[in-house]
């Protein structure tokens, strides 16, 4: 995956900058070669495509203005579906008004005047992790996001799988884990039991107790509070199936999952591996199953920028 020729050293001569476009903030940073953080930064994404463009783009230019420094390349990270050939914005969620249809890309390669690479945010994540991260030599495996809803990503051969059409990878919608009605209008996707917002739906279900959170519920779960511990559970049999499904198709060895649910993983974790030790993949290896360890999911973004074989010139 990386272009650049580079010994695994301390690298400041050579400055990548990576955004984190969300629906209601855009984050970026600037990093080197090796990962590290050199400037960060926040600012409201606004309302609508253009506006997430002109956020993205102006919020780059004021950590380099800020910081003296220059990026060679952008790598950016959004929710969606991208197709990986022409960069353009298929498909998007309600939370992305005037998204689909766009090419960010371009459009923020036009405002800064350099490259910039473009991927769905659960797959800039991935990249992250397999440089620099829980997927270090890693040849094949799977990220999962447990945010508000529930992403996925593919590493084959070392590389991100994308699929032609940029869909491949999305575990969350896939079925047969509950009867619960999930937010893209299916019944018993994954991201029913194991989204954070999810895992509050599921303990106001069991307790009547209106507006939980998935913080609030592994607050609870900690305590040793039933309704809690078994929403956890259902959450982690849940993973453990995706996982082991995912695993059995493809021979993957390793597992890495983030987003804001990861933040209980001494809650999640444990019930994970129980789940699959209880009922593992009969004809590969459990695989390894990792927390994610990078500090923000801009420098997953940053990540795809060091793979612009522009950045050499």
């Amino acid at each position: 995956m990386l272009d650049i020729p580079w010994d695994g050293g301390p690298r400041r001569d050579l400055v990548v900058a990576g955004v984190d476009i969300g629906g209601t903030k855009v984050t970026a940073v600037l990093a080197g070669a090796d990962g590290v953080i050199l400037a960060s930064g926040t600012t409201a994404s606004g309302q609508g495509g253009q506006a997430l463009i002109e956020a993205a783009a102006g919020l780059i230019a004021r950590l380099e203005s800020e910081s003296g420094l220059r990026a060679v390349s952008v790598g950016a990270g959004a929710a969606g579906v991208i197709d990986p050939r022409t960069g353009e914005v298929l498909a998007a969620s309600g939370n992305f008004p005037d998204w689909e249809g766009r090419r960010p890309a371009e459009a923020i390669a036009e405002r800064i005047g350099r490259p910039v690479r473009l991927m769905n945010d659960v797959n800039a994540f991935l990249c992250g992790e397999a440089r620099w991260g829980a997927l270090r030599g890693v040849r094949d495996g799977l990220a999962i996001m447990l945010g508000t809803g529930v992403g996925g990503a593919l590493l084959i051969g070392g590389q991100p799988h994308q699929g032609p059409r940029g869909g491949a990878g999305e575990i969350g919608h896939t079925p047969g884990y509950s009867s619960h009605r999930c937010t893209c209008g299916g019944v018993g996707h994954l991201e029913t039991l194991a989204a954070g917002r999810a895992l509050g739906q599921r303990y106001s279900e069991l307790t009547g107790q209106p507006g939980t959170t998935g913080a609030d519920v592994a607050a609870a779960a900690r305590t040793g509070d039933a309704a809690a511990v078994k929403v956890f559970t259902d959450a982690a049999r849940g993973l453990a199936q995706g996982i082991v499904v995912a695993t059995t198709l493809l021979d993957l060895t390793d597992v890495v999952v983030g987003g804001g649910v990861a933040g209980a993983w001494d809650v999640l974790g444990p019930l994970v591996a129980a789940a699959l030790a209880a009922d593992p993949p009969v004809t590969v290896p459990v695989p390894g199953v990792h927390r994610a360890t990078l500090a923000s999911p801009a420098l997953g973004a940053a990540a795809l920028a060091l793979d612009l074989k522009e950045t050499v010139s």
